[in-house]
């Protein structure tokens, strides 16, 4: 479920995001209404629900309840079952954090980034590192079950030491879940053009790999499993909703931007939101792309999305499902990647190994 809306938009993000356009919600909110119930007709129990954004938290606390309210009806959560939202630690007040416990959400993803002030700032971010500890303090005495904190790291002008005071002081809160990802400058982002313009200064490769290792390194030995690329889990706390992703299971999608996995179509909606709004309103498809996923594409998927995950594939199941074995797909890749110590198979499991994990997008790429 994709939430545009954001107080604004970080120079870094290449999301569905509309920011200063908080009159749009109230017509958000019918038009999704509309979505789930063109999509669905009935309502549908479901395994995982991820709200995420833009800034969910960002609505006021009566467009909150409402958008929850939606998902009550026509995608009630299965018993067990995991219901994430995303957060930023500013403007996530006690009234909207109650709001989400008596809704039945259980995970809480935190836009922490960093916490250093300096790095924030950089960042365009708006909290503070004292409210991110505070906020951590209220979700645990609210009862929420599981709490995740996102981090970033090559900001420009951090140090290796800087970003591991960043961890550090995350392992202080004793969060459920870590994930932590390199900065990226994506096309059409301020972030892009200033770094085109040389107004913004990217770490060196050398010192984000070392970042990268570090985090792969620390998180571990404190107790947190690496289980993908980015994420790591302390025991029994992986993201159940991102597994769905990895291991190619169905998925909707609803919302502006929003992709969906169903019935071997990739679909994906409008990323304008006003485009969004207007099509639905008008009865229109919200969808903008659509892909039917053939049997070469999807064992070439199943690779890229097997490789992200620490554990890697199962050959014997990969040959079971698509006829042929990984090496099939690229065998001069495959060969090399071995080779070269990038790749390596053990009991059955096709996995990156440790220096494989720096380059895992090249390594893919060839698969795909």
């Amino acid at each position: 479920m994709h939430v545009p809306f954001c107080i604004h938009r970080c120079g870094y993000c290449d999301f569905t995001v509309i920011a200063g356009r908080d009159d749009l919600i109230p017509d958000y909110l019918r038009c999704l209404e509309q979505e789930l119930q063109t999509k669905l007709g009935v309502p549908h129990p479901v395994e995982t629900l991820f709200i995420g954004g833009g800034t969910p938290s960002h609505l006021p606390c009566a467009d909150l309840q409402r958008l929850l309210d939606l998902l009550q009806n026509w995608l009630p959560l299965a018993p067990g079952g995991e219901f994430s939202v995303e957060c930023n630690p500013d403007g996530l007040t006690d009234e909207r954090i109650d709001v989400l416990r008596r809704h039945g959400v259980n995970r809480v993803s935190l836009g922490v980034q960093s916490f250093d002030t300096g790095e924030l700032s950089v960042l365009e971010r708006r909290h503070t590192p004292e409210e991110v500890a505070e906020r951590v303090r209220q979700l645990r005495e609210t009862g929420i079950s599981s709490i995740s904190l996102d981090l970033i790291f090559a900001v420009p002008g951090q140090s290796l030491v800087q970003w591991e005071r960043t961890l550090q002081a995350a392992l202080s809160l004793s969060p459920d879940h870590l994930s932590t990802y390199g900065l990226t400058y994506e096309r059409g982002t301020a972030f892009w053009s200033r770094r085109r313009m040389q107004t913004l200064i990217p770490v060196p490769e050398s010192v984000e790999r070392e970042m990268y290792a570090l985090a792969m390194t620390l998180l571990p030995e404190q107790g947190y499993e690496q289980y993908e690329l980015s994420n790591f889990a302390a025991p029994g706390f992986r993201c159940r909703h991102n597994q769905v992703y990895w291991q190619a299971q169905p998925y909707w999608g609803f919302g502006p931007g929003a992709a969906e996995f169903v019935m071997g179509e990739r679909r994906l909606n409008h990323r304008a939101v006003t485009t969004w709004l207007e099509r639905v309103r008008t009865g229109q498809s919200p969808v903008q792309e659509c892909e039917t996923i053939d049997a070469d594409l999807a064992a070439r998927e199943a690779v890229m999305l097997g490789l992200r995950q620490i554990e890697g594939l199962s050959l014997g199941e990969f040959a079971g499902r698509h006829g042929h074995t990984v090496r099939d797909l690229s065998p001069e890749s495959y060969d090399r990647f071995l080779r070269q110590g990038f790749l390596m198979v053990s009991d059955g499991q096709l996995r990156l190994t440790w220096e494989g994990r720096f380059l895992a997008d090249s390594v893919v790429a060839e698969f795909l």
